[in-house]
């Protein structure tokens, strides 16, 4: 990426900046004995190359939105968003959560939410995008669990049911100020309401496990004690590409904020991924660019320095 040159007098001519500040033309015409004036001459106008204007931001929840130790959001990202908004981006949330379990933040009013992982995607007037797991595998999953120890609960629109708990799941579950809820008829639910995601407290080495003999999804994770099962053609990538197809929007007008492994499909699909400080190394490596920490409203000053607010 090409962005605003800088002068470091102490050299030779130093590489572009890799964040790029603004979309402007830069006259030198005032500058001393100086790298840019050896390179550009007296008085050159230089282009900065465009970019194109951002329209949509999708914004994962979990130490992305809110810093995770805090479990609030901040009063600069509370900020950002109305800043946002002000200047007429849309405002996406991009979640593993369920629909019932989203943040209320009433200072702001986002314009669309994916959620389930991409699974279940809609705004205020309407369901863009609807792809929940097959029954059978639902099952499978429920059969493997099962056999290693682990209760599962299942997500459908409209609420959450578990066939148990532990440790694991109450955790996950608490981040987003929720409690695992215990359903007698939980059999009844997997077998007459659409299931979009499982969640089940797991390491790594129990995926094989958790997926053996499912052919129709798989398992997604932002957290190392849990995993979220999904459609095995969905993801948060797929969701956005719905997303951007219903509002007419080019992939380069999208901009994205994630900080884990669930995020990769994400910021691929967007002009411009960004990676939150505290993010997984896996998602550091694939992204765009990579914003401040959470903790210390990093979102709030890539959006500053990148002139979006």
């Amino acid at each position: 990426r090409t962005g605003n040159f800088y002068d470091d007098s102490t050299s030779l001519l130093q590489p572009s900046c890799l964040r790029k500040v603004c979309d402007c033309y830069i006259a030198f015409s005032n500058l001393r004995d100086t790298p840019l004036r050896r390179m550009m001459g007296e008085g050159a106008l230089w282009r900065i190359p465009e970019r194109k204007k951002v329209r949509a931001v999708f914004f994962d929840i979990d130490g992305t939105l809110i810093d995770m130790q805090k479990k609030q959001i901040s009063e600069k990202m509370i900020e950002t968003l109305q800043k946002l908004k002000k200047n007429g981006i849309k405002l996406c949330i991009a979640t593993g959560r369920a629909p019932i379990t989203l943040p209320k933040i009433k200072e702001i009013e986002f314009d669309a939410w994916l959620t389930f992982n991409g699974s279940l995607c809609y705004d205020r007037m309407e369901t863009i995008y609807s792809n929940p797991i097959c029954l059978e595998d639902v099952q499978k999953i429920v059969g493997n669990a099962s056999a290693i120890g682990r209760p599962v609960s299942v997500a459908t629109k409209e609420h959450l049911a578990a066939n148990g708990t532990d440790k694991d799941l109450e955790e996950y579950y608490s981040f987003a100020h929720q409690s695992v809820v215990i359903a007698e008829d939980f059999e009844d639910i997997i077998c007459q309401e659409e299931i979009y995601q499982v969640m089940l407290g797991c390491r790594e080495s129990d995926y094989s496990v958790i997926l053996e003999d499912v052919e129709g999804a798989k398992i997604t994770a932002w957290w190392d004690h849990a995993a979220d099962i999904i459609p095995a053609n969905g993801g948060k990538g797929m969701g956005i590409q719905k997303m951007l197809e219903h509002y007419q929007l080019d992939r380069s007008e999208a901009l994205a904020f994630g900080d884990g492994n669930n995020d990769i499909e994400m910021l691929q699909t967007v002009g411009t991924g960004v990676a939150m400080e505290n993010a997984s190394a896996d998602l550091k490596a694939i992204a765009d660019e990579i914003c401040g920490n959470v903790a210390e409203d990093g979102i709030y000053h890539y959006c500053i320095e990148n002139g979006l607010i």
